[in-house]
């Protein structure tokens, strides 16, 4: 392709990576000068706690996206030029200094992000300068899988089959290469060749990032990657138990895009074909991921209200009462040794195994009776991976408001799920060590346990470990109350 402009900008966001990059590979093709920037946006870090995982994991990620764009470039001058600024009014600035044509991003779908690119937008436009955005979250996007009427699906399954069979149609995911570009990734200006702020310049401190071995950047996505295909062949068999190495443990590198999503799923589609089940598995959790992304770009009210309008009609406790529920469910203190170990890994690490993101959000929904915009809301600022498109459609989910959720009168009960998924309780051990000598049929309903198991296990109730907040039968006779609401409407309507 003949290079038509002279110069332009690419603007990393969540596109942490050299390799497989839409907007990269396009700038360097239009483009016969191009700088890179990321911009440590104060409007998103001002909301953030002083010590954030995903902050350090972002920094030690650009640390090494520099490097990459460094040895790229073949010169020391090459690499990222990085920010702490407001974006939205930092990269038009930067792009007038640099005297570039045009601004490449990947295309953004959250509301918020959305406002900003339109704001961005219309200040380049006042100064002449283009902004391009590509798409590169998703394999497919907003309204490229359509039912046959042309419009969203709302349904996973129909959705499913056909994303699988464009994907068919479509051979592989389309591969954006990167190749050393010595002409092209043009040297920073002098005063912009800072090294990637530190921490205490950004305003935060360390984590426990470190303590976790978190792999970050590129790199770290490569090896949890090379990690996960030796197991791939058994994710079905093994991925919903939390004491098991099943899961990929690549969610916040798909979040930051350390790892190209095209990249995952050509790997789940090879494997598929060759008749791996575990891969075929895999693959399906990488389209639940799509069909949320583009439930939120086509039903964007569900970032604030649910996706059926008649959930919110629902009477949610309030209070004190409901605040003191709320915080011992943060707290890990719920009295269900399965909730509380997941929400003691999750604020101890930043994460939560899949099931028990669905075991814990439905107790906070429908044992406890709280609005499940609160339970998203914590898990907004503790998840890694966080993600405005999966929490929402998974807390949709439970909450049973969303799309293709779980029935309103199906509710999990969590001494079952405790029993099935983690039969030994190796996860609660870990999380509860308080518990750890009960037997482990008295592990997931320490009240239903005997005196002697207790006192064998040295457990005083209400000492050592809470009692239940709820008793999950009574519970659940209020949770079916509660939604009667929605039962009526659905009459009304029929």
């Amino acid at each position: 392709m003949q290079k038509v402009l002279d110069s332009g900008l690419v603007w990393f966001r969540r596109d942490l990576r050299v390799d497989d990059h839409p907007a990269l590979h396009l700038a360097l093709q239009q483009c016969r000068h191009v700088h890179c920037v990321f911009v440590f946006d104060r409007d998103i870090l001002a909301a953030l706690p002083r010590a954030d995982r995903r902050v350090e994991f972002i920094r030690a990620s650009l640390v090494e996206l520099d490097g990459d764009l460094r040895r790229l470039s073949g010169h020391e001058a090459g690499g990222l030029i990085v920010l702490h600024d407001r974006a939205a009014s930092a990269v038009p600035a930067l792009a007038q200094q640099l005297g570039v044509q045009a601004v490449y991003a990947a295309h953004d779908y959250e509301p918020q992000a959305q406002a900003r690119d339109a704001q961005v937008r219309g200040a380049l436009a006042a100064c002449g300068i283009a902004l391009h955005t590509t798409k590169d979250h998703v394999v497919f996007e907003g309204r490229e899988i359509l039912t046959g009427g042309g419009t969203p699906y709302t349904v996973f399954t129909p959705y499913k089959r056909a994303w699988l069979a464009r994907l068919e149609k479509l051979g592989a995911p389309p591969v954006y290469d990167v190749a050393p570009a010595p002409d092209a990734l043009a040297p920073r200006p002098p005063e912009l060749r800072g090294p990637v702020p530190t921490l205490a310049e950004l305003g935060f401190e360390a984590s426990n990032l470190a303590q976790l071995k978190m792999p970050t950047g590129a790199s770290g996505a490569r090896q949890l990657l090379d990690d996960f295909v030796a197991r791939m062949d058994h994710y079905h068999e093994t991925r919903d138990y939390p004491a098991l190495k099943g899961p990929s443990y690549l969610g916040v590198h798909l979040r930051f895009g350390t790892l190209s999503v095209r990249r995952a799923v050509a790997l789940a589609q090879q494997h598929g074909r060759n008749g791996s089940a575990g891969a075929a598995s895999w693959l399906s959790e990488l389209v639940w991921r799509e069909f949320y992304f583009q439930i939120l770009a086509n039903f964007p009210h569900v970032a604030t209200s649910a996706f059926k309008p008649a959930y919110d009609a629902i009477p949610w406790e309030q209070g004190t009462h409901a605040q003191a529920l709320y915080a011992a469910w943060c707290e890990g203190r719920t009295g269900y040794p399965i909730v509380d170990a997941a929400m003691r890994q999750l604020n101890q690490s930043g994460y939560m195994h899949n099931r028990l993101r669905m075991v814990a959000g439905s107790f906070l929904v429908k044992d406890l009776g709280l609005d499940w915009r609160w339970g998203e809301r914590y898990f907004a600022q503790q998840l890694n991976d966080f993600d405005l498109a999966a929490n929402n459609g998974g807390w949709q989910w439970v909450a049973s408001s969303g799309c293709d959720a779980q029935p309103w009168f199906r509710i999990f009960n969590p001494v079952s799920q405790s029993r099935k998924f983690d039969p030994q309780g190796r996860f609660i051990r870990r999380y509860l060590p308080q518990l750890a000598a009960l037997p482990d049929a008295a592990l997931h309903a320490p009240w239903l346990a005997s005196p002697l198991e207790l006192a064998s296990a040295g457990v005083a109730l209400g000492q050592d470990y809470p009692l239940p907040l709820v008793l999950h039968d009574e519970a659940r006779a209020r949770a079916l109350q509660r939604y009667a609401v929605v039962r009526k409407a659905g009459e009304k309507e029929g």
